[in-house]
């Protein structure tokens, strides 16, 4: 299949989580902030979750750059990398099942797990999780962030800071559905604590190999799934000692299985689907060049 023309762009998900893939040298606008916004609209643009964009690298096959919906720009995504590795074999940027990807968040190799020619799951090398504060980062004297205390609106909770590229905030709880997430999880991602914002994920444990999560996304809100947050929950899980180095991370919109090796270098495998593919409209078009 061809490489996006002028204009154009895929829209896929992976367990929910939307992404649209574009590449810069074929769009006829610069990709600013405002027009991030007004294409991740989902009443006046096309709608999404983010945006990720092909770039060029010089130190792997394929840069990404993650923009989220508000305008900002993200570190890296496990589901976005796992949609831009299956948008790059489906629209013929490349043949190799092997290839890494270079993001502001490190380097990601990507493994293609092929049934013939189509893709069925995807795994990706997400790093080494640190708990450190000034590698997350996380306010005050460096530090491990594991099971400290942190407010939000008089609400207390004990948390876990994790970094897979990206800042996590990990909020182990025993009733999940108690969680008033669109009230606390807007606080915590801009808590003092955190001078970059950051993730937030409650979790569940459900058994030494399971657990079930709710996800706020920085400049996202509540999201179906997370690829980086599923890996920073289960760094979380192993360093807490609540379950086993494999752990089946269930969310609203499924299942991703990471594995956590002993110096917390984390593999993440789940599943990406193309959606659609369409051109930008002349209309909408022209209020991106406006």
């Amino acid at each position: 299949m061809a490489r996006l023309r002028r204009n154009e762009y895929v829209r896929s998900h992976a367990l929910g989580n939307d992404y649209l893939v574009v590449d810069p040298r074929a769009l006829s606008f610069r990709l600013t902030r405002t027009a991030v916004r007004l294409i991740c609209h989902r009443n006046r643009g096309v709608g999404s979750d983010g945006i990720l964009t092909i770039e060029r690298a010089g130190r792997a096959q394929f840069g990404m750059r993650v923009f989220n919906p508000d305008g900002s720009e993200a570190e890296k995504s496990g589901n976005g990398v796992r949609i831009f590795a299956k948008c790059l074999w489906d629209h013929g940027y490349t043949r190799r099942s092997r290839f890494t990807v270079d993001t502001r968040g490190g380097l990601v190799p990507v493994t293609l797990r092929l049934r013939g020619r189509r893709i069925h799951l995807i795994t990706a090398e997400m790093g080494r999780a640190t708990f450190r504060s000034r590698e997350i980062p996380v306010a005050g004297p460096d530090r491990e962030v594991v099971d400290e205390v942190i407010s939000v609106d008089s609400q207390e909770f004990r948390f876990t800071g994790v970094s897979v590229g990206n800042p996590h905030c990990v909020v182990f709880v025993d009733d999940l559905e108690s969680i008033d997430l669109a009230r606390v999880g807007p606080g915590l991602e801009r808590h003092p604590m955190f001078p970059r914002r950051t993730n937030v994920q409650f979790v569940r444990v459900d058994s030494t190999g399971r657990v079930t999560i709710r996800i706020w996304e920085r400049g996202a809100g509540e999201t179906m799934a997370s690829g980086s947050s599923s890996s920073a929950v289960a760094a979380a899980c192993v360093r807490r000692g609540f379950t086993g180095p494999d752990v089946a991370v269930h969310s609203a919109g499924g299942i991703l299985r990471v594995h956590v090796a002993a110096d917390f270098a984390i593999r993440l495998t789940g599943p990406a689907e193309e959606i659609s593919r369409g051109m930008l409209s002349p209309d909408l078009l022209l209020r991106l060049r406006g």
